[in-house]
């Protein structure tokens, strides 16, 4: 890890440190008016070398796998609120020694790990776990089915007919994630629902976990009401609440740079290949799908302007992304900077093809670039035997 003024390597992740904190200090004001918890979640935003900036605004993190687990315990400093899917029978004792609350997908896991709970804490009177079972509220306003865990036949939570009038035995909370990017409105209309099935159990209950998906760092977002329907859930039902997004901390946050590597003319369209892929570096292109925003560029082809499908460096065929405008030819060589690539995009990368992946750094509060981590052959080799 080394500071310089030097150009910023290609690819690379470029964090501003400066936008991340901004984005840390309205979240920072949002829990304390709202008297909540906001934590981080790590399937979004897992750079740990800014775990320690993102400590002196928030608490605590959430994890959905062991390893996230252990980069909380190891880089926040703290117990993790764990939720799992499925928990894997030979991990689950250091999951729960590492974790402060852990929330169980179905009943079944519950029925299953229950006993293997009470007897941690029976060993750990002065920091016992918090348990807690994700309840699926069968609505969502997500568009996009890949994302959506309220679609028929979801593996996420449990239905209403599930439980009885009572929260099971040994649970002190309720977890529910059904956002994704969206505005405290669609938070509003969920917990409507939400108290309409599940607003008996939740009297019950120490602790509400709103999961991720408020994107409240977003312009235009209604903090005010988002903070409103907090107060007024925990006043209601005299419980905790818990929000952990993702996004909205490292909502742009950061940049992709990358660099021309060729151009061709592919049967009358212009395509530049680039140091990048959007399969391996930049999935969520292809899966949500959207389109990223580049400096200086068009977002639709402008006509007159040279106009260019952009390529990754790939051999699959659907690596690519189109069509975009600029006011000069592209050269070899030249620099594209994609915007706000720091959030699910970072912890998605993969070394398909073998290429390499986007170095990390950061442009610290005085303007100077630090670069924090290179990769080579042996990030590559090490995924594979």
């Amino acid at each position: 890890m080394h500071s310089e003024n030097t150009k910023i390597p290609s690819p690379c992740f470029v964090l501003d440190e400066k936008l991340l904190r901004k984005n840390l200090t309205l979240i920072n004001e949002v829990q304390k008016e709202a008297g909540c918890t906001i934590i981080l979640a790590l399937k979004a935003f897992s750079m740990y070398s800014a775990f320690p900036i993102v400590a002196e605004y928030l608490s605590g993190a959430t994890a959905s796998s062991l390893h996230e687990v252990k980069l909380i315990n190891d880089f926040m400093g703290c117990k993790a609120h764990t939720y799992i899917p499925a928990y894997v029978d030979a991990e689950f004792e250091e999951v729960l020694e590492r974790s402060s609350h852990l929330t169980f997908n179905t009943l079944s896991q519950l029925n299953r790990f229950r006993s293997r709970v009470q007897q941690f804490n029976e060993r750990n009177p002065q920091a016992p776990v918090s348990v807690g079972v994700r309840v699926n509220p069968q609505y969502s306003e997500v568009e996009t089915d890949m994302y959506n865990p309220c679609v028929p036949g979801s593996r996420l939570g449990e239905t209403r007919d599930k439980f009885t009038d009572t929260l099971p035995d040994g649970v002190e909370g309720l977890h529910f994630h059904t956002l994704c990017e969206n505005g405290s409105e669609t938070l509003e209309r969920t917990l409507a629902v939400l108290e309409e099935r599940f607003g008996d159990l939740l009297h019950q209950a120490k602790w509400l976990n709103m999961g991720g998906g408020h994107l409240m760092t977003r312009e235009g977002y209604d903090l005010p009401r988002l903070i409103r329907v907090v107060k007024a859930i925990q006043e209601k039902y005299n419980l905790e609440v818990i929000l952990e997004p993702g996004s909205a901390i490292a909502w742009q946050t950061g940049t992709l740079v990358s660099t021309v590597l060729d151009v061709m003319d592919s049967q009358g369209i212009q395509v530049a290949i680039l140091d990048v892929s959007f399969a391996a570096h930049m999935p969520d292109t292809l899966e949500m799908p959207y389109k990223p925003r580049i400096q200086g560029a068009y977002q639709e082809p402008v006509l007159g302007k040279p106009t260019y499908r952009l390529g990754g460096m790939t051999c699959l065929a659907g690596d690519f992304m189109g069509d975009y405008s600029f006011e000069q030819e592209l050269q070899v060589g030249e620099q594209l900077v994609f915007e706000d690539m720091i959030h699910y995009t970072m912890v998605k990368t993969t070394t398909f093809n073998g290429v390499n992946l986007p170095s990390i750094g950061m442009i610290q509060t005085d303007g100077n670039f630090l670069l924090i981590r290179s990769f080579g052959y042996e990030s590559y080799k090490d995924r594979l035997s």
